[in-house]
């Protein structure tokens, strides 16, 4: 559905090492950086990117969920953000208010914005 998601970010740096950071265990890195207006895409796969910039408004906080392959990456994942100077939102595991087989793990980033990763994974 979607090619890319931009926002921006009050700290540019802090924002850019969170993101790399977290979502390292996931395959995420840097493929472009310095494109007027953008400041950073973030990408794994040739999938979806994620594009931040440094702004001065006040972004809305937002809830990003990112594609996990595994509970190993969710957790990896959880590990990583939490290193990187996020805060608790729900550690992992299964999430049986969405379905049965929805496991995730939740931290707060630099902005407030709730970054989730998410395994959906194979019915039986």
């Amino acid at each position: 559905m979607f090619d890319h998601v931009k926002f921006g970010v009050s700290d540019f740096t802090a924002s850019k090492t969170f993101f790399l950071k977290a979502l390292e265990p996931l395959g995420v890195k840097v493929i472009a950086e310095g494109i007027p207006s953008y400041g950073v895409e973030l990408c794994a796969n040739d999938e979806v990117s994620l594009c931040l910039y440094q702004t001065d408004e006040k972004p809305a906080h937002l809830h990003l969920a990112f594609k996990a392959e595994s509970r190993q990456q969710v957790e990896d994942f959880y590990r990583a953000a939490i290193e990187a100077g996020g805060k608790d939102n729900g550690p992992p595991g299964l999430r049986s208010q969405y379905q049965g087989r929805y496991y995730a793990a939740f931290v707060i980033g630099p902005d407030g914005h709730n970054i989730e990763a998410v395994y959906h994974e194979p019915e039986i």
